[in-house]
């Protein structure tokens, strides 16, 4: 090596030169040490010792494009602040939290006895891919086709078709992980353009529950579109009802700091 070149790059393991006379070959496998530190030799000569990197001007400009893009869209991923009085205590969210992991736990250690209970002769569980099914089966027909709820005193039951069924245990754990994260998607698609319910708010805690960790690439991708979601409804919730505002807080509190999801957090 050049004595120049070498201040620059000093050598960590020095080597001497290896003569192995002119019996060596080099297009042959190395089979002794010796051989091999002599081809990498070889090998190091043969490298230029500056190499000049051809860079194209119009490239460049098009590669600054994207990245100002990226940081664009880094800063539009993040969740609107809530609205003033409306933040969250660290407290609650911890508290939070901690309910859900209490409840995580729960649902994780009964599963199998919540899958085994018979299920009533009405409920009629779609599909995993039944994308409308599912939405009319979590939300009922009344919200799903935007029906105002009209009363009726001679109906002593409660029509699940109309209102939705809850998401009771018996049903969850009979949902397989593909299951659960297709339901999700089919809940923030719709929840992407109408409004927060509370029947989709208890389906959405039900199926972060049961959510598996560490999250799969597309289920990490939901979550965070959920909270962004949630934070949009939340700014423009006019009437500034707090039982609403709540719910959404709760949504962005579970997918920011159980899901680890720190940047989308409410900060105190």
């Amino acid at each position: 090596m050049d004595p120049g070149l070498e201040e620059l790059m000093p050598r960590l393991l020095p080597v001497d030169d290896c003569d192995l006379g002119e019996d060596f070959d080099p297009t042959v496998p190395p089979r002794t040490p010796q051989e091999y530190l002599k081809r990498v030799q070889i090998e190091a000569a043969r490298c230029p010792d500056v190499v000049v990197a051809q860079i194209d001007p119009k490239k460049l400009r098009k590669k600054q494009t994207v990245n100002v893009s990226v940081i664009f869209f880094f800063k539009l991923s993040r969740c609107h602040p809530a609205p003033e009085g409306y933040s969250p205590t660290l407290k609650w969210q911890q508290q939070q939290v901690a309910n859900f992991s209490a409840v995580r736990q729960s649902l994780s250690k009964h599963r199998n006895h919540w899958r085994s209970q018979h299920l009533d002769s009405n409920v009629s569980m779609p599909k995993s891919e039944d994308e409308e099914g599912w939405k009319k089966f979590c939300l009922g027909e009344r919200v799903y086709s935007e029906i105002d709820a009209v009363s009726d005193n001679e109906n002593l039951g409660v029509d699940y078709i109309k209102v939705g069924f809850p998401p009771l245990l018996s049903i969850v754990s009979r949902m397989n992980q593909a299951t659960v994260t297709s339901v999700l998607e089919y809940l923030i698609s719709w929840f992407g353009e109408k409004k927060f319910t509370p029947e989709l708010g208890r389906w959405l805690y039900a199926l972060l529950a049961c959510l598996e960790k560490p999250l799969l690439p597309e289920a990490h991708s939901l979550i965070r579109q959920l909270a962004r979601r949630c934070s949009e409804v939340r700014v423009l919730e006019e009437n500034k009802n707090e039982e609403q505002i709540s719910a959404l807080n709760l949504m962005i509190c579970l997918v920011s700091r159980y899901f680890d999801q720190r940047d989308l957090a409410d900060e105190p």
